[in-house]
């Protein structure tokens, strides 16, 4: 009998990792995702596998965010050299987004160790390399949506749209022993219905076991059309003040929502006075990777409202600035006002938007607008939760800018898209709670009890169940 093992995300948003396993499939990692929050040089010494990676035949990759996939690098550095299966578009993303996470911790590394050398310490070593992300990049191999693909004599692994960000996928693993057949359906990280640039996550209806996400178990999202409004209303109020506004920017999916909506606001007349900048290297590329995949897709096969030929970074925005590299990210430090800033990191945990904070977070006529979950113990978070003081790069700065949350741009799904979405299984399969907090798994478990009389269980670190 085959079970699975909750390794990561389990009562928690980042970190997703579950581990299948029985005598005659071994082992199979459903994503390989690292915990987001802090500097990455003394985060990620921390980080440790409950298993040795050589151990694990494959694994089999949710989609490209780093909370699903950031591990990777690690895995093939302690020995792992299996497959990594994953959807083609997540294959391309896979290479930027990685690139630029080890590109970061390795700068934090060597800030480090600058401050160690300096109290007499020995340097710590890199956990991983751009030689391991290039290892990660040759061990993946690319499959389509709806067509099923084996990750073991006895087992096969069919994806399916998730709707949450290019390429990101719903994992149907079904297995076949003594004679019987159990399927284990993993949800990843399901879309929002309202996403303009996605498709709806494709429904299941068949399954022994579903391991379904929960980030938004306790709330629904903001419809779309307030949000905008609510975009629109802070630009004029932050304009009056004569402000800039800052945007933390997940770089996947959520940017280039947001650019498509600025790109309607600009139409409508209400950026005539803002310089809007994509201050984010890595944020710029996936955007090409989206348009790469966008033009290659007949209207009937995604939710597009433009032609096919259209640019996300050219079209949408004609007055875009893009900034790749540092000089020019320093640049808008000068501008003293009507700079709409869209930088690196989504959480505030790394990247550039940590510098625009050190000009500008202390500035009253500052706004700072967040578009995503913001996880417990990122700088995001604390800023969302009120929090007036804050440390940056070793120095304390009071926060007078105004802290914003636009909830309807969120790529997860809300409750009750959740809701539906595993109502439509058949036949009463285990329901297992993961990737989000205790308090909204706990929410998410009573509403669907009380509503649809399905039974939910909350995944527990380390534990296991047998499917």
């Amino acid at each position: 009998m085959a079970t699975v093992r909750f390794l990561g995300a389990a009562q928690e948003v980042t970190g997703s990792c579950h581990m299948i396993e029985s005598p005659e499939l071994g082992r199979i990692l459903l994503d390989c995702g690292m915990h987001q929050g802090g500097n990455a040089a003394k985060r990620l010494p921390d980080e440790y596998f409950e298993f040795a990676p050589a151990s694990i035949n494959a694994v089999v990759l949710s989609h490209a965010h780093l909370d699903h996939s950031g591990m990777l690098p690690k895995l093939v550095h302690e020995g792992f050299n299996g497959v990594i299966h994953a959807t083609s578009a997540t294959v391309e993303l896979l290479e930027v987004m990685l690139l630029d996470s080890v590109n970061l911790y390795l700068s934090d590394l060597e800030r480090t160790n600058r401050r160690r050398l300096r109290r007499g310490k020995e340097p710590l070593e890199p956990i991983y390399t751009e030689q391991d992300v290039a290892k990660v990049l040759s061990l993946s191999k690319a499959h389509p949506y709806g067509q099923p693909f084996k990750v073991a004599t006895n087992a096969s692994v069919t994806f399916h749209d998730a709707g949450h960000i290019l390429g990101s996928a719903i994992t149907e693993f079904c297995i076949e022993e003594k004679g019987k057949s159990r399927t284990l359906v993993f949800s990843g990280d399901l879309g929002n219905k309202s996403a303009i640039l996605m498709n709806d996550p494709t429904i299941l209806e068949k399954a022994d076991v579903v391991l379904m996400e929960g980030t938004y178990g306790d709330r629904n999202h903001r419809p779309i059309e307030d949000t905008v409004e609510q975009l629109r209303t802070i630009i004029r109020e932050t304009e009056h003040k004569g402000g800039n506004i800052m945007i933390p920017a997940f770089a996947v999916g959520r940017t280039q929502e947001l650019l498509f909506y600025l790109g309607q606001l600009y139409k409508q007349g209400d950026l005539q006075n803002w310089q809007v900048i994509l201050d984010s290297p890595m944020a710029i590329e996936v955007t090409k990777v989206y348009d790469h995949w966008f033009n290659q897709l007949d209207k009937e096969d995604i939710k597009l409202v433009r032609p096919a030929a259209h640019s996300i970074l050219k079209d949408f925005i004609p007055r875009l600035l893009l900034s790749s590299s540092p000089q020019d990210s320093m640049a808008i430090n000068k501008i003293s006002k009507g700079a709409l800033i869209i930088a690196g990191s989504g959480m505030c945990t790394g990247g550039r938007i940590r510098h625009h904070f050190k000009q500008r977070i202390w500035d009253s006529r500052s706004t700072v607008i967040f578009c995503g979950f913001q996880a417990r113990g990122t700088l995001g978070r604390l800023l969302v939760d009120g929090k007036k003081h804050i440390k940056l790069f070793g120095e304390d700065y009071l926060v007078k800018a105004r802290i914003e949350t636009l909830g309807g741009f969120s790529a997860h799904a809300g409750q009750s898209e959740l809701i539906e979405w595993v109502s439509h299984f058949k036949g009463s399969p285990r329901i297992m709670l993961v990737h989000g907090e205790s308090t909204a798994l706990d929410t998410l478990s009573n509403k669907l009890w009380t509503d649809k009389n399905i039974e939910a269980e909350i995944a527990v670190q380390n534990h296991c169940i047998a499917f």
